[in-house]
């Protein structure tokens, strides 16, 4: 089997993802797709009628956000028309699949150089959805897209409720949750202070070259557990609410798989994954090809993986999936030099600590997204690129990336710094 390459990695810095109040809120999806498009073309030298294919990460394909935003954008970032491109949905899985997908064609043999990676306008998906809401448009979105015989088969609920459940069943406390959530927030303005992002992120410009943003908007580094244990639960009002007219509660979903579960509300904003708007990229190309073009390869793909778990509670994933990917790398817990697991909820990488006996130094060292952010469909192409560039300051040699998705998913992805 041929061996796929990490080239060269790169990120927009996160905006806050409201319409308005968010610098990046104002631009059309593929304008950021292309910002990064772009960034690893030039950054690299590389012929883009080369690119074997652009494959995309985008969870809510809607509005400015559909239309194959992998093929649109590249030829916005001016790429060869011989550059194809396609966009998938794994939700906050897709940016990772995107890079699985890329590192399988080029191990295959089938391709030799493929930009891997993500796009989501947060701001965006919530005011396309909410302007459908008060055009009295019947919802298409949300998890089974209204399909009730799925959902008798596999209740899905909201997914705080979800994290809410998971903490309950698993007897992690409020105290645990914003002690992390406060840890992230310290992690993260220490990154941002000592420039450890500064590699691989590149600003946004507009059509003049002038500049939108060049940082990150949404860490508050000097968050407390104290502060944090002053915030309201953010999930109490959907326990009740009714998952859809004259249905069952979104409580009610999870006990009818669980019902001698107790849920009691936990999470809030602050160790919740943070609502944003931003693209990554990434280079992949064959041991041949590199040579070939003179590109200096920064990682090599070791292993990926995918793994289903419960549909109900959702979050589970990352466990089970970070122990299918080391089985096929061959690998153990503590040849893992840093884990990336995406903070979609306090509660889920407090399971992942626990579960798999993990030094905490480890695990998202420079921060997570419960301080930087959630850009659902290229947030697993982000911690891909924060995972190389934190073995690259410490020397590390593997890292391994994970994240939970709805449906009750986790793609996984092993790493080895070159």
């Amino acid at each position: 089997m041929a061996e796929a390459f990490i080239i060269d990695a790169v990120r927009t810095p996160r905006s806050i993802g409201k319409l308005g109040k968010g610098a990046l809120s104002h631009l059309h999806p593929q304008h950021v797709a292309a910002t990064v498009l772009r960034a690893i073309r030039d950054r690299n030298g590389i012929d883009t009628a080369d690119v074997d294919d652009v494959i995309w990460g985008t969870s809510a394909q809607m509005g400015l956000q559909g239309g194959d935003m992998g093929r649109m954008a590249a030829l916005d970032a001016g790429y060869d028309v011989r550059a194809s491109g396609v966009t998938l949905d794994r939700f906050c899985g897709s940016g990772l699949t995107a890079t699985n997908l890329a590192a399988a064609q080029i191990m295959a043999g089938m391709e030799d150089l493929v930009v891997a990676g993500g796009t989501e306008m947060m701001s965006h998906v919530m005011s396309y959805g909410q302007s459908l809401r008060e055009a009295g448009v019947p919802s298409v979105g949300g998890l089974g897209t209204g399909n009730l015989r799925l959902q008798a088969k596999h209740p899905q609920s909201n997914q705080g409720v979800a994290a809410d459940a998971i903490a309950a069943m698993e007897g992690i406390t409020r105290e645990q949750l914003d002690a992390f959530g406060a840890e992230s927030q310290r992690r993260a303005g220490i990154a941002i202070k000592e420039g450890r992002f500064a590699r691989s992120t590149v600003p946004v410009v507009d059509d003049d070259g002038a500049v939108i943003l060049d940082h990150e908007e949404y860490p508050r580094p000097d968050t407390t557990a104290e502060q944090l244990a002053q915030l309201k639960p953010a999930f109490a009002a959907f326990l009740d609410m009714p998952s859809r007219a004259d249905g069952p509660t979104f409580r009610q979903l999870i006990n009818q798989t669980y019902p001698d579960l107790a849920i009691t509300p936990l999470h809030h904003a602050g160790t919740s994954s943070g609502v944003v708007d931003g693209a990554a990229a990434l280079l992949l190309a064959s041991a041949d090809y590199a040579q070939r073009h003179g590109l200096t390869p920064r990682a090599r793909v070791v292993a990926t993986a995918n793994m289903g778990d419960c549909p109900t509670l959702m979050l589970n994933g990352p466990v089970p999936a970070a122990r299918k990917v080391l089985a096929k790398a061959g690998l153990r817990v503590e040849d893992i030099d840093v884990f990336e697991v995406n903070e979609a909820f306090a509660v889920v990488t407090e399971k992942f600590i626990r579960d798999l006996g993990i030094n905490r130094a480890k695990l998202n060292p420079n921060g997570g997204a419960i301080a930087l952010g959630h850009p659902i469909g290229a947030t697993g192409a982000v911690l891909i690129g924060t995972a190389l560039d934190e073995l690259e300051r410490t020397g590390g040699r593997y890292g391994l990336i994970t994240m939970c998705a709805a449906g009750g998913m986790a793609p996984a992805i092993i790493i080895e710094r070159v």
